[in-house]
């Protein structure tokens, strides 16, 4: 298994929808940051949301697992192996992560319990 890297490439706010649906005074997501880098592998990042996590955990998993030589869906998603594009499940902000495959192998820092 091999760690993947996580990058937030943006957070941001539907204007119009805030204004139907958000409480007053609604921001884009203040808990992350363009910029921000993560490493996953088996496990949630510590810092990352868990709300995004939920999101994207899939599509590290297969990066994880070697999906970094292939394309996802057929090849009519993204043109670059070995990458994702996704973003987090809230619909008034969500944030915009790039995550890629890299060729740093992961190791399991606990010990099972049985």
């Amino acid at each position: 298994m091999k760690k993947v890297k996580i990058t937030v490439l943006k957070t941001t706010l539907d204007e119009q929808l805030a204004q139907e649906y958000g409480v007053e005074g609604l921001t884009a997501c203040p808990m992350l940051q363009a910029g921000q880098v993560f490493y996953a592998d088996y496990a949630k990042p510590d810092g990352l949301c868990d709300e995004a996590w939920k999101a994207i955990y899939q599509y590290v998993f297969a990066l994880a697992h070697g999906a970094e030589n292939s394309l996802f869906y057929y090849g009519d998603w993204i043109r670059k192996p070995g990458v994702a594009i996704c973003s987090c499940n809230d619909g008034l902000r969500p944030v915009i992560f790039k995550l890629e495959a890299t060729d740093e192998v992961s190791t399991i820092d606990y010990t099972p319990v049985r």
